[in-house]
Order: structure tokens, then sequence, then C-alpha cells
């Protein structure tokens, strides 16, 4: 399966699902994102001492935290932030979910959810290095694009 299939799929996947379902595979998904010791140690080069803070505080408990919570993080973030435009990889998704998580918190859009299974696609093709013409080819990428159908069907 070429890239921009999977992509589509995904949408797809996400347009079917019910509100309940959303929410379920978004909490996962976005603690899945924003959880790891490595995560922790990168983002110590990325971030002042009050963004690090609130980078630790908005990873505590993305899940039930209210999206103004985790835009007032975000912004601390944003402010201490270190890095000019090359940041980790990893921080990088973390960021994003913890964006997307609060978009979706706040209105519903489903996109905020599609923009999150994408983001996990991409942290596992990050540690396997998925072909773009076979996306799917690797036993990860395979399993991660089998997990998010599996929570939103």
């Amino acid at each position: 399966m070429h890239y921009s299939e999977v992509e589509k799929a995904v949408r797809e996947l996400v347009a079917a699902a019910d509100d309940d379902k959303r929410q379920r595979f978004g909490a996962e998904t976005v603690v899945r994102l924003t959880t790891g010791e490595d995560l922790a140690d990168a983002a110590e080069a990325e971030f002042d001492d009050d963004a690090q803070q609130a980078f630790e505080q908005a990873r505590t408990d993305p899940a039930t935290s209210t999206p103004d919570q985790l835009r007032a993080w975000l912004e601390t973030i944003d402010a201490g932030t270190l890095s000019d435009g090359d940041m980790d990889p990893q921080v990088l998704w973390a960021l994003e979910a913890l964006e997307h998580w609060a978009g979706f918190l706040d209105g519903g859009d489903p996109e905020f959810v599609a923009q999150l299974a994408i983001r996990s696609l991409e942290a596992v093709d990050y540690e396997v290095s998925a072909r773009l013409d076979d996306f799917l080819a690797s036993p990860e990428m395979a399993a991660e694009f089998e997990r998010i159908g599996r929570h939103l069907r």
C-alpha cells in the first residue's frame, strides 16, 4: 500500500468511527505519543526550564486534561523552545499530538483524530523507515495500521 493510500484509509476509518471510538483512540494515541524516558531526555535539549516543566505536566495525563490546560502548557512550551526549527522528531510528534488532542477535545473535529493517527504512523516510520511505495511492508507498520483500524472500527 502506498503512503497516500494508507493516509486515505486512515481518514476513512476516522470518518466512519463514532465519537466514542474516536475519543478512546485519540486518548490512547496521545498517551502513546507523549510517554517514554527518551522523550523526557530529548526535551531537555529543546526547552528552557519553564517549558520543560510544562512539557512534563502536559505529558503526565494528556487524556484527561482540558483543552484550555493543554493549550496553556503548549503556550509555555512555545515560549521556552530553544531549538531553531530543527527539533527532535519525537518531541515534535508529542507536541503535535498534544495540539491535535486539544483541538479534538475543543470541538470534536475528526480531522484532529486523523492527524493523531498519522503522527502515530510517522513515529513508527521513524523507528523502522517504511518505504513510501509499500508503507505497510514492515511488521511494525502493519501492526500500527492494524491498531488504528481495530480501535476505530
